[in-house]
């Protein structure tokens, strides 16, 4: 309950994040998720936001844009 936002990578090495984030949301609807991947292929941003996630930022990351999404997000 007191987790403020999450920051989710696509792949990991014991499960992925899509998989991740519809586990988390099972628990917890409302936690934002952003995920961050190097694997902006065709359809994951799609397939991320149908599963659950809030926002969606490619890699490499920018400052500027992860410290804006968190705001948006952080109140």
């Amino acid at each position: 309950d007191d987790i403020s936002l999450i920051l989710m990578d696509i792949q990991m090495p014991v499960m992925d994040g899509i998989t991740a984030t519809k586990k988390i949301r099972k628990i917890n609807r409302y936690v934002p998720v952003i995920v961050q991947t190097a694997y902006a292929m065709e359809g994951i941003k799609e397939m991320a936001i149908k599963a659950g996630c809030s926002d969606f930022i490619t890699k490499p990351l920018k400052p500027e844009i992860l410290t804006g999404k968190i705001n948006q997000y952080i109140h």
